[in-house]
């Protein structure tokens, strides 16, 4: 047996990145049955389309969500979509991985991948460091091991497509930019219908590349106010969404003082006091960072 397995990447601003990614699925164990790329501009994929025939280039307005249900509406005939972010370096057996899990666990409707690095929370990650990293990677014993998970991690998870057609589950377009928490929001929903495993042996590298970010002020707002519109709407827990939003208020005014080369603490912290702000006033809404 087998399945019919699309890879999807929304990018935004990075097309020497991106044309990495795609190299690293060309090295692929098992080769995806078709890549498609949402872009916004043509910049975004720079000369891509005309090297690589073989990928499908699609376009949508600009915000992960909505680049992410354009794939998925492109992706419809298949049986899994997996989608990795532009700066994402999965090893070889990653979709031979997925795919076997797939198979065997028919419960598993959403998959997550494990990242042995990630540049995310730190300076960020070098190509050449990210593929340094997957050269020394020593694979578990058991490849095909899963445990459950809470939530797919957007960089690197997969959704099977036979719940996403039957409950209309789309990603929350509500969310716009960056989108902070899409993931856990989308895979929450689709946990309803099935089970969310981590899978020990679909390893990769999460650059964290800094260009195309959502700036500091708008990602504290998404910070505070992104979790409670979760909450209040049912895919992520009260006992979840407060603490996230504490955490990330205490974080950003402790290192406000001493901040990170490649992280806008104090714009981050305006952010989440705006967002605190707008909650009490009963303004609070993810598209308000449209404002700011």
């Amino acid at each position: 047996m087998s399945l019919s397995i699309a890879v999807g990447i929304a990018t935004r601003g990075r097309p020497a990145i991106l044309a990495e990614t795609i190299a690293e699925l060309d090295r692929q164990v098992r080769r995806p049955d078709a890549v498609i790329v949402c872009h916004v501009a043509p910049d975004d994929v720079g000369d891509l389309p005309a090297r690589r025939p073989d990928i499908t280039f699609l376009t949508a307005p600009a915000g992960l969500p909505r680049q992410r249900n354009t794939i998925l509406d492109a992706a419809a005939a298949h049986d899994v979509v997996l989608f990795l972010d532009d700066d994402f370096l999965p090893a070889p057996e990653w979709l031979a991985v997925l795919e076997a899990v797939m198979l065997a666990r028919p419960d598993c409707v959403v998959a997550t991948g494990t990242v042995i690095a990630d540049g995310a929370k730190g300076p960020g990650i070098t190509v050449a460091e990210g593929r340094a990293i997957l050269a020394a990677d020593v694979a578990p014993p058991d490849a095909l091991a899963a445990v459950p998970h809470f939530n797919g991690y957007g960089c690197n998870m997969a959704f099977r497509m036979a719940p996403v057609h039957a409950y209309g589950i789309r990603v929350d377009e509500a969310l716009p930019l960056y989108a902070w928490y899409e993931d856990i929001d989308v895979s929450r929903r689709l946990a309803a219908h099935g089970s969310i495993l981590r899978l020990a042996g679909a390893r990769g590298v999460h650059l964290g590349a800094k260009a195309a970010r959502t700036p500091g002020l708008r990602l504290g707002y998404s910070q505070v106010v992104n979790p409670i519109y979760l909450a209040r709407k049912g895919s992520f827990p009260w006992s979840h969404a407060i603490p996230s939003a504490a955490r990330h208020c205490l974080i950003n005014l402790v290192r406000s003082a001493s901040p990170e080369p490649h992280v806008d603490r104090f714009g981050r912290f305006r952010g989440n006091m705006l967002g605190l702000w707008d909650l009490i006033r009963g303004r609070a809404h993810p598209g308000r960072i449209l404002q700011l």
